[in-house]
């Protein structure tokens, strides 16, 4: 068994090595087609290290930086071929293909860049951070209360724009002389400003539920996934029950660890196909495509694990049950939210039915969610968190003049 789990790796890399060559001529190709991007045009850059499998990261920031790029033009420097190959596909913002070093120096020659924004902490992050006389400022690609929102990396960047309170509060808790007042800015989730564009559900009188599992983690302590140990069997019940239509929302990494786990996210996908095969009315869906923001405002239940899902939905303020972990080393911060929400337990799975009947029901569950709320974002208010976002830029930019200024005297 080990011989032919080592000849899959192999297998893999290979594979994984070809795609990344492939993906590299054809970056330079589209590139060199577009022709060059304009000089001195930019002043605010995204800096993305990862390959395709991370564009969620991206992806979810894309309605923001196009708002932002209305006032101060945006670029993605993206460091990886299949992940550049990924945005320029997608569109969506200028790209800058910076593999190595020097390409990142002679891009920095050509523009005025002075706020870096980072949607993750890969380690190649550190490799932009030598350049100073510029902000560096991560902004996450989600809340959440997961051990990844508390790392000691947050003091490695000038800033960080953080979501609210509960943000603010958490990292009190964990990182030491990390001087927040300065450093962390408030601005809420100027994704939900967004949720309702893109796709529309044709509106009936089934109650829509939303599963968005997360992935199965790299470790016991991040195994927050539910689709092995909730997800067959919840999925199971509503597609049973004609009252419901599901959206089923995976993490794009499902499987990339335990197998198993890839092959019951399957199998979900195939029952949701032999459903709508019976009963094409039913029009669930299986989710897989790059925009996240319409299921969060279409569904009026939504089942999440713990991770940014659960916080992006509740951005919106409605209901919604969180999964307990079965794994009993799984880091669970009871501090927040996660202390007093609606869990759905491993065995509770195949009676969802019940769990939304009752939490659709609840009025107290709708006000404590309210309280949460303004907790972890501030005033949600539409709107409200674009002129956060844009006004914390804004801040940036104003200090960088000053500074600047400072440095000619």
């Amino acid at each position: 068994m080990a011989v032919l789990n080592d000849a899959k790796k192999a297998v893999a890399l290979v594979r994984k090595a070809v795609d990344a060559r492939r993906a590299h001529r054809e970056v330079r190709r589209t590139l060199a087609a577009a022709g060059p991007l304009p000089a001195g045009r930019f002043r605010v850059a995204v800096y993305f290290a990862d390959g395709d499998v991370n564009m969620y990261q991206m992806r979810q920031w894309y309605r923001p930086l196009q708002r932002l790029a209305e006032t101060w033009p945006v670029v993605v420097l993206s460091r990886q071929a299949t992940g550049a190959r990924a945005l320029l596909a997608d569109g969506a913002l200028p790209v800058a293909f910076v593999p190595e070093v020097r390409s990142i120096e002679s891009f920095l020659r050509e523009q005025d860049i002075r706020v870096v924004l980072y949607v993750n902490q890969n380690t190649r992050n550190f490799q932009m951070f030598r350049y100073g006389r510029r902000w560096h400022a991560f902004i996450n690609h989600g809340e959440s209360d997961k051990m990844y929102m508390t790392t000691n990396q947050f003091k490695a960047y000038d800033y960080a724009l953080i979501a609210g309170q509960a943000a603010r509060r958490r990292l009190e808790r964990a990182l030491w002389d990390a001087d927040l007042d300065r450093r962390a800015i408030e601005i809420g989730r100027p994704q939900a400003d967004h949720f309702a564009e893109g796709v529309a559900l044709e509106a009936d009188d089934r109650t829509v539920v939303l599963y968005a599992p997360t992935w199965e983690g790299d470790r016991a302590q991040a195994a927050y996934g539910s689709i092995r140990s909730h997800g067959e069997a919840l999925v199971a019940a509503l597609l049973a029950d004609p009252r419901f239509r599901l959206v089923y929302r995976p993490h794009p990494r499902s499987g990339v660890v335990d197998e198993e786990y890839g092959e019951a996210n399957v199998r979900i996908v195939r029952a949701i196909e032999a459903a709508n095969a019976e009963d094409p009315s039913a029009g669930h869906v299986y989710d897989d495509g790059p925009d996240l923001g319409w299921q969060l405002a279409a569904a009026d239940v939504a089942v999440v694990d713990i991770s940014a899902m659960v916080y992006d939905r509740l951005a919106t303020g409605r209901p919604m049950l969180v999964t307990r972990p079965v794994s009993a080393e799984a880091e669970v911060d009871t501090a927040g939210y996660l202390g007093d929400c609606e869990w759905l337990d491993g065995a509770q799975a195949a009676r969802i039915v019940d769990a939304v009947d009752r939490l659709a029901g609840d009025p107290d569950a709708s006000a404590r969610l309210e309280s949460w709320v303004r907790h972890y974002f501030g005033d949600t208010t539409p709107g409200a968190p674009s002129a956060r976002f844009h006004a914390a830029i804004e801040t940036l930019m104003e200090r960088w003049e000053d500074w600047a200024a400072r440095s000619s005297a």
